[in-house]
């Protein structure tokens, strides 16, 4: 199996799991080692009192592209930190996607650099996410 293989090997077997991620309605796509997609449709629950996005939703899909992007290698990784700059609102109907990419990893840990864009392909989000991985493999043996 070649590295792109794995890597959505282990997207597949993590997904069939992330009843978080399903629920909100997201959907995930791997592109390689450390690197991931998840997208969703900003839905009236997620609107809040000013008539945007809540930032907590936007930190949730930020936070699935970056741990589907660090779990590409057959280890079951988990955020060691994580942080967001809100660059500006998303609306109802907003169809967001989260793009994230490995900007290090050596060792144990990871630094992964996630975008949040909408449908004009406007910056919504800027994530930041540090990783750590176990020694326990994702797929099964």
């Amino acid at each position: 199996m070649n590295e792109i293989e794995l890597a959505k090997r282990c997207g597949e077997t993590m997904w069939s799991e992330d009843h978080a991620s399903q629920e909100l309605g997201m959907s995930v796509e791997i592109s390689g080692p450390g690197a991931a997609e998840a997208r969703f449709e900003v839905r009236r629950n997620m609107v809040n009192g000013h008539g945007v996005c809540h930032g907590g939703y936007l930190f949730t899909l930020a936070d699935s592209a970056f741990a589907f992007a660090c779990n590409t290698y057959d280890r079951v990784t988990f955020a060691a930190s994580a942080s967001i700059e809100f660059v500006r609102p998303a609306h109802l109907g907003d169809k967001l996607v989260a793009t994230a990419c490995e900007a290090s990893r050596g060792g144990r840990t990871g630094v992964y650099d996630i975008s949040v864009k909408n449908q004009n392909n406007d910056l919504v989000a800027i994530f930041r996410g540090r990783s750590y991985a176990t020694g326990e493999a994702i797929l099964p043996k």
